[in-house]
């Protein structure tokens, strides 16, 4: 499971890299959310925590009170980053609104940063 969802996440974090450069930046909101989503899924399954019910929800809240809280695994500031690109993604997704530019572009950086501290994290084994 670590595996699929850890390829996804670094698939989505290069689809929205693309979509950022090709200046389409609410698929670029979607896709950076995703591939944080995917990399939380994949440190859950590398820390043994299987959830009950895959959901989005359960994802930020078992990431951040396991990983973050109690094990102490990820920096606190994660604690809000799926919250925050999941926010802009509904944003994109579902009202009448574009996301700007530089929203799209601390999106990218927010996954960018959070992918990559997942995949260092989850490579130590």
């Amino acid at each position: 499971m670590k595996e699929v969802f850890s390829a996804k996440s670094r698939e989505n974090l290069r689809a929205a890299a693309i979509l950022f450069e090709q200046e389409m930046f609410n698929a670029c909101a979607n896709r950076a959310y995703y591939a944080a989503v995917h990399a939380a899924t994949a440190a859950l399954a590398d820390a043994g925590i299987s959830l009950y019910r895959v959901s989005h929800d359960a994802i930020q809240a078992s990431f951040s009170g396991q990983l973050i809280r109690r094990r102490k695994i990820y920096p606190g500031r994660f604690r809000s980053y799926l919250l925050d690109l999941q926010s802009v993604r509904d944003d994109a997704d579902y009202k009448l609104v574009f996301v700007s530019e530089k929203e799209a572009r601390r999106q990218l950086q927010k996954a960018q940063e959070y992918v990559e501290a997942i995949h260092q994290e989850i490579e130590k084994q």
